[in-house]
């Protein structure tokens, strides 16, 4: 089995709710997740301060 090029080392951390912090490689800052619109809808979810989730990061990254 030949040697992996890439091993992706990833921190997430909790806050509260549906909000995470994940500290990415060559990010200088940790980048947060979390809900917006109708995903926090139909979690029923209150959101102060809305953020990209996962499937937007997913999405964006299919799309690349």
């Amino acid at each position: 089995m030949s040697t992996p090029a890439y091993t992706a080392h990833i921190r997430i951390r909790r806050e509260r709710g549906p909000l995470r912090w994940a500290e990415l490689p060559a990010e200088p800052h940790p980048v947060p997740f979390g809900v917006h619109g109708a995903i926090a809808e139909h979690y029923g979810v209150e959101v102060d301060t809305p953020h990209a989730t996962t499937l937007d990061y997913v999405i964006a990254a299919a799309g690349g």
